[in-house]
Formats: structure tokens, sequence, C-alpha cells
């Protein structure tokens, strides 16, 4: 929902849609069953903007790395959203996870079936859009065999650019995302996360070598 918490408690969930209201009502029978004294394992995933291999079926739903991607080998730059609901130009932040992180999160819960509950699964880091945008793009001159540029640079050389925030999302859009972890952490999973640059790096290579 459009909070600024993002923790797996009742008093902070506030879906902004009819599908999320729906994920948030089934997350609702699973706590009263939980209370009743559930005996199988259910574990409850609240992914927060997922990106990586394999995604390319789901056309327009696709993560916003993979549009990138694709802008940049075709158009030869990406587009971002302009300043808006006080954020500046492409400053608008998400918890970027790799699908990679995602699925050893799952074979955590999947080797310890004595553990369920509901568990945000992000990075628990907020990125800019601005960050994302240059890691693609870098990936892909590294590629090839181009400089990497600082994102001021790929601004100012017009690899990435920014368009005006469009009027029907204003009031209906969530400028910040962070995941708050901690749940996921006392149930036990360690494991490190990639941050957007390198995951997104590794997420380019592979479309490079597969698509």
């Amino acid at each position: 929902g459009k909070g600024e918490i993002f923790r797996e408690e009742r008093e902070l969930e506030k879906p902004l849609n009819v599908y999320g209201y729906s994920k948030f009502q089934f997350d609702q029978v699973v706590r009263r069953r939980m209370k009743e004294g559930l005996t199988a394992q259910v574990v409850g995933f609240r992914y927060f903007n997922v990106y990586g291999q394999h995604e390319q079926h789901k056309g327009r739903m696709a993560s916003v790395a993979f549009h990138h991607f694709n802008q940049y080998r075709e158009n030869g730059y990406v587009n971002l959203f302009g300043a808006n609901d006080g954020y500046g130009n492409g400053e608008q932040t998400r918890d970027f996870v790799s699908v990679e992180d995602v699925v050893k999160v799952n074979l955590f819960f999947f080797d310890h079936p004595e553990k369920s509950g509901i568990f945000n699964l992000g990075t628990g880091r907020s990125q800019q859009f601005n960050e994302l945008a240059a890691a693609t793009v870098n990936a892909c001159r590294v590629a090839e065999g181009k400089a990497a540029m600082t994102l001021e640079e790929l601004v100012k050389e017009e690899l990435i650019r920014y368009i005006p925030f469009p009027d029907a999302l204003k009031g209906k859009y969530q400028s910040f995302t962070e995941a708050d972890i901690s749940r996921l952490r006392e149930a036990g999973y360690d494991g490190t996360f990639f941050d957007v640059n390198e995951g997104v790096s590794r997420y380019v290579q592979w479309m490079l070598e597969n698509l």
C-alpha cells in the first residue's frame, strides 16, 4: 500500500487496488488459521520489485530492468519518469530484488518445513530508478566494449532521458518502497542480497547470452 513503513503488520497494510486487496485478504485467512493451530507449513511472501532471468513471457508486466534493456538496445537510451511527489527526475525509489535471491529464500523455507509465516521478500534497501537505469545502460555498454559512465554523464549524453510524470498516475503511485526484512532474518535466513548494480549486471549478461 501507499505507506512509508513496509512491515508485515495489520495496521500498516493499506492496499491501493483490488489486486492488492485480494492478496491482503488471503493473508488474513492464513493469519487466522495459524492462530487456530495450523500444523502444515504455510509461507506467504510479499515480493517487492523482482527482476531477473526468464521473465520475458510477462510482456508489459515484466520488470523495469527488462524494459530498460530493450529500450536501450532498440533506441540507444532509456526513459524515466520526471519529478513528482517531492522526488526529482528519476529519484523515485523501489526495493529492487533479483530473482536469484528470491529463489534462495524460497529454497531456504523449502529446506525448513517447520517454519511458517508471512514475510517481506526484498533486499531491505531502497534504490532510485536512476540507479537501475544506470546499471542497465552501463552493463550494456561494457558488453559493447565501452566504458561505464556516471549517472550525470549518462544524462548529459541523453542515454537516460526523463519524460513528464503521467497525470493518470498522480496520487496513485508509490514513490518509495523498502522491505522491512527483520521478520525474515528472525526466521533464520541470513543470506546477502544483490544490490542493483550487481544484480542487474548479471541479468543483462544473461539476456545478452539468451535473448
